[in-house]
């Protein structure tokens, strides 16, 4: 008799539309667990076409190239003697699917469609797939011709079935359906399913992970059993990073726990599990037992396989481990930096350009992508070849090994720090020293030769100059001033990303980072089409009281001196003029908000869907230390008038890495008018009405 079972799951960096990575991938990890001993192996979801295909779903294409690579994995001696469970979408009857296609020596034994489509936030299943609402029923699927030559099969179940092998029952489910309230798990394991699976397409939020992990541990400690998740991993396209995070747990406990971040594009966690342990657990809840008595069963598809062998009692099997979590710092300092490493190979460019300002967000960004360097040198001294060959790629020298961090930092990175008139010089000084510390290739330059060049047209043309507040001028003519400044600075930017390589004889060009965090896009305090526009933006998503933490881990963890100067100077943009050669400008009186009040407004306004009178109401209790009433509508209304004026902002976001989930980005996680009606007067009534009666 059969007690243990050797289960496998993998984090795959899959890629959309991406057919053949996707497929070697799959097969690597395929091979992977065979050679660990796992006779069943789960991938994540949707990982022959990759999560991110979005539209490309409705494209006949997409579904086609899919059976393709599904064939090709029938074909494989790699999924012989494997259970083995791919992701791919299915046109049943006309109606597409998210689904698991689950086989076995070249015989489907089910097609699972999901049932419960993850349809907020950054989601939009129910845009594409339809969930399938025929509870423990299955139906005839008809196979393409291109798999029934291969499986010699007509026609294979389709719909809410569950495994059953000489040894054990196993039943799937789809990412979006753990978090649900009625979880298929529920009623499986009831149902005697001994083997829950998981297959997710689940991304990175700061202090996340835990709840994913606790999840699946509470799916097994009521019910008993034995629970196997996998996700993708990596960019897979756009503002997503997938954070992989495979794990095995058993009866409540975590005993194998996969990476959250890491550069191996496939990564596989095996374990060996008792059978006995599920049943004795079982045994003594009589609660559940009663509850089992009486379940609706689900149909079963009879497998003549075991996950067992007949002789395993020496065999070892795996202990409970402690789930070990990143902290926030370090979150930042991964994440991002694997997303960066992600898009810079499959973009095929030469590195990255950023503009170093010598403040806190532009040095955040130079430290991820100094992380990134570390990650880099950290994985090819492991002996990861892929690695190696990007980054032999990226610097084009089919010799080079990135050793130190500082010298790859100098191959790939350029900052530049753009001077004018206003600008001080510690700042120039704190940009400098920042960059000598992580290696970066630097350049230093001015920018009031444009500037003036750019206001004279405006005088010629018009015979009117505009001046600075400081000179006499109004506000109108003192925010232009300030706005051909940082537009001339993203001109340049552009300019010097192409042809910087050019000039120092190396081929190839630069992607332009950008450094605006996520409280300035939700305030709209950023100049539109300046150094915030660029090719992607790594700390868009992260919150200013995040990155000063950020910046603090990276003091202590990369010895990065320069930063202590940068953390302890005021923030500011440096547009408006010195006095006495000063700075005299900062973001928080600019804003006429702390980064910690925007904060709270952003979590309020997103994460608890407040508008003005509801985070009016909350915030009279929240602040009732230190504000009265009418000084928490003042405030209220502020950053309404300021948030709504400022929202067209958002339609030209750089695509920036999402970290939180008050993100104001209007691509597909924030959707929202661009054209308000900036007195909110109906609402602001409200408010009055109340502070009154208060």
């Amino acid at each position: 008799m059969g007690r243990t079972v050797t289960v496998a799951t993998c984090a795959l960096n899959q890629w959309a539309l991406d057919f053949d990575g996707n497929l070697q991938r799959i097969l690597r990890s395929i091979d992977i667990a065979k050679s660990k001993g796992a006779r069943y192996r789960l991938g994540p979801e949707l990982e022959i076409c990759g999560y991110g295909c979005s539209d490309h779903y409705y494209e006949s294409d997409t579904h086609l190239h899919s059976f393709q690579v599904l064939a090709k994995l029938l074909e494989s001696p790699a999924t012989q003697d494997i259970i083995c469970d791919v992701g791919m979408p299915v046109l049943h009857r006309n109606v597409r699917y998210n689904c698991r296609v689950i086989f076995l020596n070249k015989k489907i034994l089910l097609i699972r469609p999901k049932i419960s489509l993850a349809n907020a936030g950054n989601y939009r299943e129910l845009r594409w797939f339809t969930p399938w609402n025929k509870a423990r029923q299955v139906e005839e699927y008809f196979l393409p011709r291109i798999i029934q030559e291969v499986t010699e099969q007509e026609t294979v179940p389709f719909g809410d079935a569950v495994l059953a092998t000489k040894d054990t029952c196993l039943g799937a489910e789809i990412c979006e359906e753990l978090w649900a309230p009625n979880s298929p798990h529920i009623e499986m394991g009831l149902d005697g399913v001994e083997i829950f699976t998981n297959s997710s397409g689940s991304h990175h939020v700061l202090r996340k992970a835990h709840t994913r992990v606790d999840l699946v541990n509470s799916a097994t400690a009521k019910n008993g059993g034995i629970y196997v998740l996998a996700n993708q991993k990596g960019c897979d396209g756009d503002r997503l990073y997938y954070d992989g995070c495979a794990m095995i747990s058993l009866n409540g406990e975590t005993v194998a726990q996969g990476s959250q971040f890491s550069l191996d594009d496939v990564e596989v966690l095996v374990a060996t599990l008792d059978l006995e342990d599920v049943r004795s657990y079982r045994a003594e809840i009589s609660s559940r037992n009663l509850a089992a008595s009486k379940v609706n069963p689900y149909p079963r598809v009879k497998v003549n396989f075991s996950l067992s062998c007949s002789d395993d009692v020496a065999v070892p099997t795996c202990m409970p481990i402690q789930w070990r979590h990143h902290s926030p710092e370090e979150e930042i300092s991964l994440g991002p930096a694997c997303w960066l490493w992600d898009y810079l190979r499959r973009s095929k460019q030469a590195g990255f350009l950023l503009p170093l300002s010598g403040g806190i967000d532009s040095s955040a960004t130079a430290c991820i992508v100094y992380s990134m360097c570390h990650q880099v040198c950290l994985a090819v001294r492991n002996g990861n070849a892929e690695v190696l060959a990007d980054a032999r790629r990226i610097v084009n020298d089919e010799t080079y090994v990135p050793e130190d961090p500082r010298e790859f930092c100098k191959r790939v990175f350029t900052t530049c720090y753009m001077a004018s008139e206003n600008s001080s010089q510690d700042t120039c000084l704190r940009a400098k020293l920042l960059a000598e510390q992580i290696g970066s290739y630097h350049i230093n330059l001015n920018i009031d030769v444009a500037v003036k060049a750019v206001v004279g047209i405006f005088s010629m043309v018009t015979g009117r100059t505009p001046r600075f507040a400081a000179y006499g001028g109004n506000s109108r003519e003192n925010l232009a001033l300030q706005n051909v400044q940082a537009r001339i600075r993203m001109v340049l930017a552009y300019l010097f990303a192409q042809l910087t390589l050019w000039t120092r004889g190396i081929a190839g060009g630069l992607l332009v980072l950008g450094s605006a965090n996520v409280d300035e896009s939700l305030r709209g305090y950023l100049t539109k089409y300046d150094c915030s526009s660029a090719d992607i933006n790594p700390i868009g998503g992260i919150s200013k009281t995040d990155l000063k933490n950020f910046i603090q881990y990276c003091i202590e963890n990369f010895q990065l001196t320069a930063l202590r100067s940068i953390m302890s100077a005021p923030p500011t943009a440096e547009l408006e003029p010195l006095v006495d050669g000063q700075v005299a400008q900062t973001d928080e009186v600019d804003m006429g908000m702390t980064y910690a009040e925007l904060s709270i407004y952003g979590k309020l306004r997103k994460i608890a869907k407040a508008g003005p009178y509801s985070m009016f109401c909350k915030l009279i209790n929240m602040w009732k230390e230190i504000c009265t009433p009418r000084e928490v509508a003042s405030k209220v209304k502020h950053f309404f008038r300021m948030y709504s004026m400022n929202r067209h902002k958002m339609t030209t976001l750089t695509p920036s890495y999402h970290a939180e989930n008050y993100s104001p980005d209007d691509n597909r996680f924030d959707l929202r008018p661009f054209l308000y009606n900036t007195t909110w007067s109906w609402q602001f009534r409200c408010i009055d009405k109340q502070v009154n009666a208060l």
